[in-house]
């Protein structure tokens, strides 16, 4: 086993084996409801995004899991299905709320009220979203089938 085969099994989830996406460090400190002292400031930590998996955010080294139970928002990837369940976490959009713009067909107002936000300097997605990382890619593939129809 070389040296990269060993760092992508220290960077696979430890609960499905599955390499999560690197996260910044603000994201979980900010995200995280038990006690800083917790989290390991030398030691990495990654985003697993699958949906059936338990585990949210995970230390490299596989030493250390945290749960949604853990944090301080619910997690979009874990309950996409759910109409409560929020997407855009800087906007607070619910994927209900996208079903009813698709039903009114207002999918470009939705993105364009999201887009409009992010210009104006209204967006934290790198402390508020659990995934670290800007929603609007979330938001449009929740309003994705609908516009290939």
């Amino acid at each position: 086993m070389n040296g990269s085969d060993r760092a992508s099994i220290r960077s696979a989830c430890p609960t499905n084996r599955q390499i999560g996406r690197e996260l910044d460090s603000i994201t979980l400190k900010a995200l995280l409801a038990v006690p800083l002292t917790a989290v390991s400031p030398q030691v990495p930590y990654r985003f697993c995004s699958d949906r059936a998996c338990p585990t949210v955010y995970y230390r490299t080294d596989g030493q250390q899991v945290f749960g949604e139970t853990d944090l301080r928002e619910r997690v979009y990837q874990k309950h996409p299905d759910e109409p409560a369940t929020v997407v855009c976490y800087c906007f607070d959009i619910t994927v209900g709320e996208i079903r009813d713009v698709v039903e009114r067909s207002a999918q470009s107002a939705l993105v364009a009220r999201i887009t409009g936000g992010i210009r104006a300097g209204q967006c934290a997605c790198d402390i508020r979203n659990p995934q670290g990382t800007c929603c609007l890619n979330n938001v449009r593939t929740l309003l994705e089938p609908v516009a290939k129809c």
